[in-house]
């Protein structure tokens, strides 16, 4: 145990990060360099983040000045010119890569977002895609808005504005129906409580609790389907499903009466979409 601590200990003092110095390769230029750049999209993605790119060179300066010709939310074809900056060269050039990293993070996941909602919408289905809790640590906010910009919907954006009872708060409580209780009475009747369930009798007993919206963890196809024609006996539950679905599959979760389909892939998986920024 000796001998790993002693590794840990090497290992983090090895990569320790050096004394802030500021951006000494952009100290080369000169300060009074007044420079333009143009940023380009390198491939079809919906952009998003122009509030976090704007941000980084605001802190930078005030003297530089952005110049958008797209916005949140718009569908850009391969080789588009985004904006324009204009500024102290040296400046943009700092905050040239935090600015992009945001950007291309947040343009991912409401592309990805986007992705999975037209799919969706080509069965012509009316369910909606939802994102999770899974999220960039600091970024939840800022990808919860990307996902919004992709055409998607949020689910709950922590654990403070709306339960969700998962399979180890049923547990903890004692059952399905006791854990519905203990949330009303702990929080009222008006709150709005999810549960998860796992089969078909686990349905059943949240439909009978009046569950607002009921998470259908790992059903199949089938058994969605019977979920649904449970429900639509005589419950006004909402129904969301959720586990191991992808582009693969998603067709068929996409079923009749189904309101939300719930996807952590559309945060955490996703791959950067390409930008550059070009001095002129």
């Amino acid at each position: 145990e000796d001998g790993i601590r002693d590794d840990l200990v090497t290992g983090v003092q090895t990569c320790a990060l050096p004394i802030y110095k500021g951006d000494i390769t952009a100290a080369i230029i000169a300060e009074d360099r007044f420079s333009e750049a143009h940023l380009y999209l390198k491939q079809e993605a919906i952009l998003c983040g122009e509030v976090w790119f704007t941000e980084t060179f605001t802190q930078l300066s005030n003297n530089i000045d952005l110049v958008w010709f797209f916005h949140d939310g718009e569908f850009l074809k391969k080789d588009t010119q985004v904006c324009t900056i204009q500024g102290p060269a040296g400046l943009i050039l700092s905050g040239e890569r935090t600015a992009i990293n945001f950007l291309q993070t947040l343009s991912a996941v409401a592309t990805q977002a986007n992705y999975f909602q037209k799919l969706i919408e080509e069965t012509g289905s009316n369910t909606k895609i939802l994102d999770t809790r899974k999220t960039i640590p600091g970024l939840r906010y800022a990808q919860k808005y990307a996902v919004t910009c992709g055409g998607a919907l949020n689910h709950r954006m922590g654990l403070f504005d709306q339960i969700l009872i998962k399979e180890n708060h049923i547990k903890a409580c004692g059952g399905i129906s006791n854990s519905i209780n203990r949330a009303r009475n702990l929080h009222g009747e008006s709150i709005f409580i999810e549960i998860e369930v796992e089969n078909i009798i686990e349905l059943k007993e949240a439909l009978d609790a009046n569950a607002n919206q009921i998470l259908l963890d790992n059903f199949s196809p089938p058994m969605v389907n019977e979920a649904v024609k449970l429900r639509d006996q005589s419950y006004d539950s909402k129904l969301e499903v959720s586990g191991n679905i992808d582009e693969t599959n998603l067709a068929k979760f996409a079923i009749s009466g189904i309101d939300y389909i719930s996807m952590g892939s559309i945060t955490k998986n996703i791959k950067a979409i390409d930008f550059s920024l070009i001095i002129i």
